[in-house]
């Protein structure tokens, strides 16, 4: 086994994360199998109780587990299913050797960080490691690792000038003296160390500055890792002269050093890798020259042209809870792209705070509620994805009561579907208390209720989680038609509350559609409104699944729906996928049909006229 360390210094947010998925694309592309492991030294046990404000979306993996976003942009790189345990975190590390101090199985030892932590996360990423991940048999060939943090200037600083380390640094200390260890033990030509630093500009003088890379790397060495190869992060191409001081300061061969400067569009990283012959250096490094071949970008370079020449765009109005951080919902806007440039659009997101849309919001702020429904009327469809709590539930309910009335094209996930149905009872069937018990405990008409195998004592890793089957109960329906028209599809789930089934029959009969139903048959999971150009809410998170060539059916549907495609697209019994080799601006050029819905990706928003990246640096796909 391969492994490639991908670490960062200078500042956080230079896109590590970005960077490490597509060193495995490249790798990949040599012919190599790849896998990934995320290191996130908080102690949490996983992500599924942090804030989305705090850290952003939480990603779920088909088995349940709920990680860092950071390992969305491995899956929807590498087209791989990763587990939870390829997200290792301080509390998982310290837990596990809590649990074997308990049994017994240090024999009475002093249980210390060194050797018994380090030596448990060296274990962890052998064991991880050889697990296949891409549905093949055996391991694969190279596991690329990224550490999460800021290391090297940061700590190297605070040692030598104040004395002292902040929270972050301290909780990394054990993985990163960890690490140094592991890439002794494995030993030269199994071990790479990449390390991301950033390459200012200073406006006032115009030069680009190699002392914030210098020091990062210093205290890097300082910690007991060398890099073999620096990625440096910067506006603009690095002048010659520059990496030529890079080189000299940092003892990194020039041929060493990839410059990954700001592009039109994330596709092109791999590409940039690719140009540089940062594989060539990977492959050096690792010992693979006998093995790997010349890596092949064709899709790569198609997919990022077709990006650059989309000018005909698609509004999407995202109305949400936790609309300030766009990384909240990263999946969802990643799944909105993929289906976007399939069907050859420009995303415009148009973010809609739910809470501004409602009548609370008109009295205390009526230029604000004014401005929020204005945008909501601007656009072509209307999501409402998945969230946790009251606040802008009532907003959600208008917005779906809006799509619904005016025929807008509209998908509600998880908690965007439950809102439908709490809105179609209010409207329709004239319940006007209808709710959530998540909101309204005692609601006269809960139509939305606390699942019974739910824990109401403990928060983390008790929803219904992980990849679940959905059977289609009506064949002829949208959705099954987006879906090739299979008999069932499996969807990944994070959910403590599901539609009430003693009311489905109900608003069966008063025209709701009840068309995709779990293996028993009493849990809803997808709802349609035969009588709407296209108004659907699913249990599930679809957006998990998605890829960049291989989009999710259901947003397909959406952005066919918002533009004016979707009979094509149902007619043709599932939907656009892969990138065709020819580029046509702003094409619609002829498009395959695959039986399980996917297409593409694309990467850059625009968002109320602006040019918009996903969390604010373009890192993520």
């Amino acid at each position: 086994m391969k492994y490639v360390l991908v670490t960062g210094g200078v500042v956080s947010g230079l896109g590590k994360g970005v960077t490490a998925s597509s060193i495995g694309v490249v790798l990949k592309a040599c012919g190599l199998r790849i896998t990934s492991i995320k290191i996130d030294p908080y102690l949490n046990t996983d992500a599924g109780t942090m804030s989305p404000f705090e850290h952003g979306e939480v990603f779920v993996l088909d088995d349940g587990g709920e990680v860092d976003l950071d390992l969305g942009n491995y899956e929807r790189f590498l087209d791989i299913r990763l587990k939870r345990d390829n997200n290792i975190t301080t509390g998982k590390i310290y837990q596990h050797v809590i649990n074997k101090e308990r049994k017994g199985d240090y024999l009475g030892k002093t249980v210390q960080v060194v050797p018994h932590i380090t030596d448990a996360i060296q274990e962890w990423i052998e064991r991880v490691a050889i697990i296949p991940v891409d549905g093949k048999e055996g391991p694969a060939d190279v596991c690329v690792i990224e550490l999460g943090g800021t290391i090297g200037d940061s700590i190297f600083s605070r040692h030598t000038e104040n004395g002292i380390l902040d929270a972050g640094d301290i909780e990394s200390m054990p993985f990163i003296e960890a690490l140094s260890q592991f890439s002794c033990r494995v030993g030269p030509g199994n071990f790479c160390l990449v390390h991301v630093s950033l390459v200012p500009v200073l406006n006032v003088v115009g030069e680009q500055k190699t002392k914030p890379t210098q020091h990062s790397v210093r205290g890097l060495r300082g910690l007991g890792l060398t890099p073999d190869i620096l990625a440096c992060r910067s506006t603009t191409a690095l002048d010659e002269n520059v990496k030529e001081k890079l080189s000299q300061f940092c003892h990194v061969p020039v041929s060493n050093i990839v410059n990954l400067y700001d592009v039109s569009n994330i596709w092109h990283i791999p590409l940039l890798l690719k140009e540089q012959k940062a594989h060539e250096a990977l492959i050096k490094a690792l010992n693979l020259q006998g093995v790997a071949r010349e890596p092949m970008l064709l899709e790569w370079m198609e997919r990022a042209k077709i990006c650059d020449t989309l000018h005909e765009t698609v509004t999407i109005a995202m109305v949400g809870k936790y609309t300030g951080l766009s990384d909240s919902y990263l999946s969802v806007l990643k799944a909105l792209l993929h289906a976007s440039v399939a069907h050859r659009r420009k995303l415009v997101v148009e973010w809609v705070p739910a809470s501004d849309l409602e009548e609370t919001t008109l009295k205390e702020a009526p230029e604000v509620h004014k401005a929020a429904w204005k945008l909501l009327k601007s656009a072509d469809g209307v999501l409402v994805p998945g969230g946790f709590g009251d606040r802008g539930v009532e907003g959600k309910i208008l917005a779906a009561k809006y799509a619904r009335e005016n025929k807008i094209p509209f998908l509600g996930i998880c908690l965007g579907m439950q809102i439908a149905v709490i809105e179609y009872c209010r409207s329709i069937l004239k319940l006007w208390d209808a709710n959530s018990t998540e909101f309204n405990p005692n609601t006269t008409n809960p139509c939305v209720i606390f699942m019974p195998e739910g824990s109401k004592t403990h928060m983390g890793a008790t929803m219904r989680l992980g990849s679940r089957r959905t059977y289609f109960e009506v064949m002829d329906c949208k959705s099954a038609k987006l879906y090739g028209n299979a008999a069932y599809v499996d969807e990944r789930h994070r959910h403590r509350y599901e539609v009430n089934p003693e009311m489905v029959m109900e608003l069966e009969k008063a025209g709701l559609a009840f068309v995709g139903k779990d293996d028993t048959g009493k849990r809803m999971e997808i709802i349609e409104l035969p009588s709407h150009p296209y108004f659907v809410g699913v249990q599930f998170h679809p957006e998990f699944k998605s890829r960049p060539g291989k989009p999710s059916a259901l947003f397909s549907g959406l952005i066919a729906a918002s533009c004016g495609q979707l009979e094509t697209l149902v007619h043709g019994q599932g939907h656009v996928n892969r990138v065709q080799t020819k580029v046509v601006a702003n094409g619609v050029l002829p498009q395959k049909v695959y039986p399980n819905g996917n297409a593409n990706k694309s990467r850059k928003l625009m968002v109320n006229g602006a040019t918009f990246y996903a969390n604010g640096n373009g890192v993520h796909v």
